[in-house]
């Protein structure tokens, strides 16, 4: 208990020591200057991606995804094939999950792979480009009901590739 005491003493003592000077201060303009400063600091990731459903998913037909990656720097950026949609279905890349937040499972083949990557396993894209390619989800996901799914890709970390958003769909009969 003196232990508790003698802690929380020292934390309002300090605290009211920092509080107290002016010197500490900071007026509006300063505030401006920073929030500008840090907004200048914080950089869009480098290689991301997107996906989009292509036409309409019908249930016990193709459903037919186009992953997109961009390259938002103003010099050329490399990113890894593996893991991604521009190989074939050798691992499972994505998290899809019915409405009611059940996985639905991979059912494609899982590759081993010895690390680092070779270089050919790498894709150039030059500043500002992009490249696209199309993948049918249904080759790899078990879709067996209608209704809605979440896909959400998750190999950021071996391809380089960041995609923010996932992507619903809904399935219909």
């Amino acid at each position: 208990m003196k232990k508790t005491y003698l802690i929380l003493s020292t934390i309002a003592i300090l605290l009211s020591a920092c509080g107290s000077d002016d010197k500490n201060k900071v007026n509006e303009s300063d505030t401006t200057l920073l929030s500008e400063k840090t907004s200048a600091a914080i950089k869009a990731d480098p290689v991301t991606g997107k996906l989009r459903l292509n036409g309409e998913a019908k249930l016990g037909q193709p459903i037919s995804i186009k992953f997109s990656v961009y390259n938002n720097t103003d010099t050329v950026v490399k990113f890894c094939k593996w893991h991604t949609p521009f190989e074939k279905l050798l691992s499972k890349y994505l998290d899809v999950a019915f409405e009611d937040h059940t996985d639905i499972s991979y059912l494609g083949p899982m590759a081993k792979r010895m690390m680092p990557p070779p270089a050919e396993s790498y894709t150039s894209l030059k500043k500002g480009d992009s490249t696209s390619t199309d993948f049918n989800l249904a080759d790899g996901y078990a879709i067996t009901k209608a209704g809605s799914y979440t896909i959400k890709y998750n190999a950021a970390t071996v391809s380089g590739i960041v995609v923010p958003d996932s992507l619903k769909i809904n399935v219909v009969n």
